[in-house]
């Protein structure tokens, strides 16, 4: 597996592959690789001849009072689970690699960037938009993988990819849990256990709702008044968000059908934790 530094490298890399009649699979990470991040990278070998992992906690997508600092990093381990999932190559720039201290180009991700996770964090998903962009631009991908747990990245990336007319196919995995029900995420590792045993109340809540629309609720608001009632079990949680939208445009319904996105975002002690459920 190669360690590719800088974005000469790994378009040297990407165009050799392609030079050899190869597809290319990029999967952009932060880096503190789970078993989630695993499923993502098995994804991309089962489907591409060639992958390659991003590792880059990307500073543009935090807000000034958010955990950039102490967002866990941990790249020897990150790069033992990459080679163990049969990965090609992992690209590992600096900051000063992929942004340049006179660049003044973002990507704005328009209507969306002020939904979900974008209303709670002021200008994230023009960090996402942006860094990403840039990854495309360097591996020329056939296909990108990201995480369906990050519902609402997902639609702002399959937006961006469409309307800049990027030549690749964004897909969208699973949701990967622990065997309780939690989502897994790299900022887990900063809960306590009680605040673990807490965190559980996001999967029940989502899990829920996709229970009663299975028994045929459709009200939105019967739908998040019971993702509430879930809620209220655990005080010491509090709730960022609970809506229903519709996964391409994030707008809120007030209907639930088939392949509706329910999400929930909370703040288990100091820690923002995320969930979601496709309907149906």
């Amino acid at each position: 597996m190669q360690i590719l530094r800088t974005v000469q490298e790994l378009r040297t890399w990407s165009r050799a592959q392609r030079a050899a009649g190869k597809t290319i699979g990029l999967v952009p990470t932060m880096g503190a690789l789970h078993a989630g991040h695993a499923s993502l990278m098995r994804a991309a070998v089962a489907s591409c001849n060639r992958v390659v992992v991003s590792i880059f906690v990307n500073p543009t997508q935090f807000g000034p009072n958010e955990d950039y600092a102490r967002y866990p990093r941990t790249f020897e381990a990150d790069c033992k689970l990459a080679e163990e999932a049969e990965v090609d190559a992992v690209f590992a720039p600096s900051v000063e690699e992929l942004y340049a201290p006179w660049a003044e180009t973002f990507v704005d991700a328009g209507s969306l960037s002020g939904k979900l996770d974008g209303a709670s964090r002021p200008g994230h998903f023009r960090g996402v938009a942006t860094i990403v962009t840039k990854l495309f631009i360097a591996a020329e991908p056939d296909r990108a993988f990201f995480g369906q747990k990050d519902a609402a990245q997902v639609a702002v990336l399959r937006r961006m990819t469409r309307d800049l007319g990027f030549g690749l196919e964004l897909v969208a995995c699973p949701i990967v849990r622990e065997a309780d029900g939690l989502a897994l995420s790299s900022r887990n590792a900063y809960l306590s256990a009680e605040e673990r045993r807490q965190a559980l109340v996001l999967s029940r809540a989502v899990s829920f709702v996709a229970s009663l629309f299975a028994q045929g609720e459709r009200s939105s608001t019967a739908l998040i008044e019971a993702a509430r009632g879930i809620f209220a079990t655990e005080p010491a949680v509090r709730v960022d968000y609970i809506e229903l939208s519709d996964w391409d445009t994030l707008k809120p319904q007030e209907t639930a059908a088939p392949g509706s996105l329910f999400a929930v975002a909370a703040w288990v002690g100091a820690t923002r934790l995320i969930d979601n459920t496709i309907l149906g």
